[in-house]
């Protein structure tokens, strides 16, 4: 897998996270533990993208 490659699937899944993150927040009694696992991950991702595309 090229880094392009790389990058551009980080984020798709950054983007799916988001838009689980939405749903999740949206619900009539939200899960905070779920909530803050979603925003976990989106921020690993963030930093990995970072990472990839700073070197």
């Amino acid at each position: 897998m090229s880094l392009a490659e790389r990058v551009k699937a980080l984020q798709d899944k950054h983007a799916s996270l988001d838009r689980m993150l939405d749903d999740e927040e949206h619900r009539p009694l939200p899960d905070d533990t779920a909530i803050h696992d979603l925003k976990r991950q989106k921020l690993a991702i963030k930093d990995e993208i970072t990472r990839l595309t700073d070197s």
